[in-house]
């Protein structure tokens, strides 16, 4: 996440809500300067509240956005403050096709290779970058048994066998890396090959005795003809009585141009010459890369050399040589955790440095090796995600100054009158709001330049606005929608505990309706397994049309990563017996399977019709009124 619109708090403002104290730096935000408060009222034990002047308010949305509206107010950011601490800028970051690339010259669309899944089922899968940018932190370091050694903020996290932890946290409460923790991944990058005359003459040798009398065309022939400006071709093709180090990684790249292919992991070298294939063995054994001759091959088929089936072997073999073009098929191999992979020593360096990070569409990334967590908790600041620890829930930003700068830029030439979506990111009446009361000012200023607007809540505090919302509403075009996926007092304290209880948003619900609004409800998330049975559908169904809902929209849970994990160890905890049932539903990503999601749409609306209550198109409740436009269904998390 970047900060770059927000500014610190005027600290000589003393409006602030009784019972607060400024609470002691460091500040574990890229927030320099924001004032920073603790409340001493149980309602808010443990949570700590940023507070800054904000110097935009009305957000465009993302183009790539799945949500049908181009224009969002988010008055508060609960966002882990993980997400602004980084990585040095040379810190080797594994691409898709196995390649590698300093962590500063990463960009935007890059294909990286990310890990979807927890724990033991934590597979590599391919991802992209969609966010790319630098902060200046104080600096630690990182060093694991095999040499590694990660630079990084303090906020950042890698992923461990005690799931993930924080370098340095600021908070003592966030979980913290500890020597002897074990990192999976599949360890340091080897350094890539400088082109000596050894590695040149080696590369030669390989690429023209492997070639027996193949097309002399492609990649590797523009490279040997560079090459042959300096080195002699006959001397090329003599078998050197000492091979060096850099030969053997030239000889093996130039091997592979000729006579290489890739199968999934395996790199395999097909020729008839046995003297050139016992090289091969030979170059690879000398760089530590296991490999073997399969015992039986097809009926006139060429000899072969392969090596070892193993992701490890496959990325050391094209950074050790240089190798380009080699297809790597990851996608689906288990992270594992190796003893080599140990933190031995964790330190500050003692000064600030350039740090990076990047937001990739799988929430992690692989950094010199190891699983390293960026920014996608809060993918694009567009959806609600959760995280996989508390910290969302415990630290909030607070954009102090939002109804000033949302009158100033409705006030702007430039505006068009754009409808405006609110709750779509974070609540924007979750507990805080009660304190700061940034709404009445946001609303006020939405009333008063007849801006349309839509908001979408689990909070029962919209009811303080009532008398903001009926004057906008004669105005300006007003929908209002409420979350409830489920009435099971049981479920909602393990799961929602933060939230008002259902039944509670029912009776608001109730509330608007007979105030004149046509209110949606947003039935999600649906938990399959626990509430989509008969009877909760029932239940739930039953309840929404009594409150006086206009609609209902029903909508399964949705596991990013980060929530994921956190929701893993929830179901682990509550109902194990689940498990392998979240497995099958969950393991071609973040959604349910379309089958699962239409069966639960028709039960819905079977249930609806029977109460004489509207069954609304997924996507409808967040739907700009007018005009209509199309839009996918979308699957809320549980916050």
């Amino acid at each position: 996440m970047r900060w770059s619109h927000l500014s610190a708090a005027d600290a000589d403002n003393d409006s602030l809500p009784d019972r607060a104290a400024p609470a002691a730096p460091p500040l574990p935000l890229a927030l320099p300067g924001a004032t920073v408060r603790t409340f001493d009222t149980p309602a808010f034990h443990g949570m700590t509240f940023y507070e800054v002047r904000a110097k935009s308010m009305i957000n465009r949305v993302p183009g790539a956005s799945r949500v049908p509206f181009e224009w969002t107010i988010n008055p508060y950011r609960g966002c882990s403050h993980a997400c602004s601490y980084c990585l040095a800028g040379d810190t080797p970051v594994l691409m898709a096709d196995g390649s590698t690339r300093p962590m500063a010259q990463l960009e935007v669309g890059d294909a990286v290779m990310g890990t979807m899944g927890a724990g033991p089922h934590r597979r590599y899968v391919p991802t992209t970058v969609l966010d790319h940018w630098t902060v200046s932190r104080p600096a630690w370091r990182v060093t694991l048994t095999d040499g590694t050694r990660l630079v990084c903020g303090g906020e950042h996290r890698f992923l461990t066998d005690r799931g993930w932890r924080h370098v340095h946290p600021g908070d003592p409460a966030c979980p913290a890396l500890a020597v002897g923790d074990r990192l999976p991944g599949v360890g340091h990058f080897a350094e890539p090959p400088k082109e000596s005359p050894d590695y040149q003459s080696g590369f030669l040798c390989g690429l023209v005795r492997g070639d027996a009398g193949r097309a002399r065309e492609g990649d590797a022939w523009i490279r040997a003809d560079g090459y042959l400006d300096e080195i002699k071709l006959h001397d090329a093709l003599r078998w050197p009585e000492l091979p060096s180090g850099s030969w053997y990684r030239g000889f093996l790249a130039g091997a592979y141009g000729s006579t290489g292919r890739t199968d999934r992991l395996a790199l395999v070298f097909t020729s008839r010459d046995e003297m050139f294939l016992s090289h091969v063995r030979d170059a690879l054994t000398h760089l530590g890369l296991p490999s073997r001759s399969p015992a039986r091959r097809p009926l006139g088929a060429a000899p072969t050399v392969e090596t070892a089936r193993d992701l490890w072997v496959a990325l050391r073999f094209r950074h050790l040589t240089g190798v380009t073009g080699a297809p790597l098929d990851a996608s689906g191999i288990g992270v594992r955790s190796d003893g080599q992979l140990t933190v031995i020593d964790i330190e500050p360096m003692g000064l600030a440095l350039p740090l990076y990070d990047i937001t990739t569409g799988t929430g992690d990334f692989v950094a010199d090796g190891v699983v390293s967590h960026n920014c996608f908790a809060r993918n694009t600041h567009t959806y609600l995600d959760l995280d996989a620890g508390h910290d969302f829930d415990s630290k909030v930003v607070v954009k102090v100054n939002a109804g000033e700068v949302v009158r100033r830029e409705l006030a702007a030439p430039k505006w068009t009158g754009a409808h405006i979506a609110m709750g779509t990111n974070v609540d924007v009446y979750q507990r805080a709001e009660g304190r700061y009361r940034l709404m009445p000012g946001i609303l006020a200023a939405l009333r008063d330049f007849a801006n349309p607007f839509s908001i979408l809540t689990k909070g029962t505090l919209i009811l303080r606005d009532l008398n903001l919302l009926r004057q906008a509403a004669e105005v300006a075009r007003v929908s209002l929608s409420f979350s409830v996926g489920f009435l099971n007092e049981t479920v909602w304290r393990s799961v929602e505990s933060g939230t008002p209880s259902p039944r509670r948003r029912l009776d608001a619900v109730r509330t608007l309706t007979d105030a004149g609004f046509a209110v949606g409800v947003l039935m999600a998330p649906i938990l399959p397994g626990i509430t989509d049975t008969d009877e909760s559908l029932e239940e739930t169904v039953a309840a929404i049309a009594a409150s006086g809902a206009a609609s209902i929209t029903p909508l399964g849970l949705h596991l990013r990563p980060g929530a994921r994990e956190w929701y893993a160890t929830w179901l682990r905890r509550t109902h194990p017996h689940l498990a392998p049932q979240y497995r099958e539903l969950y393991r071609g990503g973040s959604y349910l399977p379309q089958s699962y999601q239409r069966e639960l749409a028709a039960r819905v609306r079977i249930a609806a019709r029977r109460y004489g209550l509207h069954g609304a198109d997924p996507g409808e409740a967040r739907s700009v009124p007018a005009p209509p436009r199309p839009a996918e269904p979308e699957q809320l998390t549980l916050l």
